[in-house]
């Protein structure tokens, strides 16, 4: 492995990577490092988990000038969760050059985002909506800026974004650098590096260093009916302490969050018809531990980097094998374990064979629980606190009190009533969820695509977003082909 000490960073740069307990770069960062600090355009190939932010981020930070008080660089994200992951590792990244990092997405007050605009920050994270709305206001002028990022350019596709990025790259000098990260490279995206960049180096990871070997990988055949009590009981026995449940709909989403809720599980959901300050909210709280599972759909968790998840349910198989490497990948983290279940019903076991084959992973089979080994396992977990509490010897005040019950009882029956009480045995209420259709493949309407689009660059609840904007006209580069709730405040990251 390469030692970020080994890649000729500056020793700002470097001090700040090494004080965010990164020591040896990962394969996407060994490779794209040096040929991002050469100014060289670059194809990468590599999925969430694989450390591409910073493989992308380090050399930006490095060609940024502080003293000059103009926009250099510019990252163009598909949701705001990312768009504000990225802005806070570039933050951290950039500490030590003292670089100023804006996000800008929908559903923030977008008067709010010119005003932060005005400080002039040298690095802009966005989504493809809010930043076209911005040029078109000309709020924002892109002709200072020498390197585009584009993050997740497969997802961008799939929400309908294609049009507005190429209207954004038309917005910036010929003379850039271009950076393209993509877990898939579809036709479309192929052909928007070619006209776009200028003989991009292909950086690939391989499929096998996605798989992520930290995390155990099972999947359980279940019927369609049973799933939310095998759900329950697996939550029973394994005590995780933090964990994400992942649906395949808003619907299913918010079915499950209410279900766990009301089997006395603290839980809440995360999906696109949430206001970005609930979002915020529940994420917040999940991460602080006030809740302890999180329920959400593949593009409400896309890129969100939260440490200590143990656990990782998807109570419906995923769309496709990307978003199955890209739900596995929230635990696990930092040379971390983590564990990932998978529920299969009978009929989808073609599906499990496909993201076996893509991943190169077999899973292993988990005999679902029953009902006596859910109850089990909560005794064994109030056994382990039991234990806990003896060896921490503070019982000085309830010697007394424990005396006076074994006069009057014997001791198992004490142990045994202590157990009974503090046991959370298996909550039968019964749930009823609406049954989901099997996952269709991803060749969305264009309807869909356009819904998505609004509700990124607008977020739900208006924000000044994309509403009767004008396209700016695509502009080739030299040698190019031409082809026919309330709002939240901006966080800027300024290093003052």
């Amino acid at each position: 492995m390469t030692k970020f000490e080994e890649l000729g960073l500056s020793q700002a740069t470097l001090k700040a990577v090494l004080k965010m307990g990164f020591e040896e770069a990962t394969p996407i960062q060994t490779e794209t490092i040096p040929l991002g600090l050469k100014g060289i355009d670059l194809i990468g190939q590599a999925q969430t988990g694989t450390g591409k932010t910073a493989a992308f981020g380090i050399p930006l930070v490095e060609k940024v000038d502080v003293t000059a008080d103009a926009i250099q660089g510019i990252i163009i994200a598909p949701t705001r969760e990312l768009a504000i992951q990225v802005s806070e590792e570039l933050y951290k990244i950039g500490s030590g050059k003292r670089v100023r990092v804006l996000p800008i997405y929908g559903g923030q007050d977008i008067s709010r985002q010119i005003r932060s605009l005005k400080k002039a920050p040298h690095i802009i994270v966005g989504t493809p909506g809010r930043v076209l709305d911005h040029i078109n206001r000309k709020t924002m002028r892109l002709d200072t800026v020498n390197t585009v990022i584009l993050d997740e350019a497969d997802e961008m596709l799939n929400m309908g974004f294609i049009e507005d990025i190429e209207s954004i790259l038309a917005s910036t000098p010929a003379e850039r650098q271009t950076l393209l990260f993509s877990a898939t490279m579809p036709g479309p995206i192929q052909r928007m590096a070619e006209r776009f960049m200028k003989d991009p180096q292909i950086v690939r990871v391989k499929t096998k260093e996605l798989t992520m070997p930290s995390i155990e990988q099972y999947y359980l055949e279940v019927q369609e009916r049973n799933k939310f009590d095998v759900l329950t009981r697996l939550l029973d026995i394994q005590s995780p302490e933090l964990a994400i449940v992942f649906g395949r709909t808003k619907r299913r989403v918010d079915e499950l969050s209410e279900a766990l809720t009301l089997r006395g599980y603290t839980a809440e959901g995360i999906h696109g018809d949430l206001t970005q300050a609930k979002r915020m909210s529940v994420l917040r709280k999940f991460k602080e531990g006030t809740i302890d599972i999180l329920v959400a759909t593949d593009v409400a968790a896309r890129g969100l980097d939260i440490s200590g998840v143990t656990h990782v349910y998807n109570f419906d198989i995923p769309q496709d094998p990307e978003s199955y490497v890209h739900r596995i990948g929230r635990t696990g983290r930092a040379g971390k374990k983590g564990i990932a279940l998978t529920f299969i019903t009978p009929r989808e076991k073609s599906y499990l064979a496909v993201v076996e084959r893509t991943t190169k992973h077999k899973m292993e089979k988990m005999k679902a629980p029953t009902l006596d080994e859910a109850l089990e396992g909560q005794q064994k977990a109030v056994v382990e606190k039991i234990v806990q509490t003896i060896e921490s010897n503070n019982l000085h005040y309830y010697k007394a009190a424990a005396e006076e019950l074994l006069e009057e009882n014997e001791a198992s029956t004490v142990i045994a009533a202590v157990l009974k009480m503090l046991t959370k045995e298996p909550d039968t209420t019964p749930i009823k969820l609406t049954e989901e259709q099997l996952p269709q493949k991803r060749d969305r309407k264009p309807q869909d695509r356009d819904r998505r689009r609004r509700d990124d660059s607008r977020g739900s609840y208006g924000g000044g977003g994309d509403r009767n904007r004008k396209k700016a006209p695509v502009k080739p580069r030299s040698g190019e082909k031409r082809s026919g709730g309330k709002p939240t405040k901006p966080r800027s990251y300024n290093h003052q």
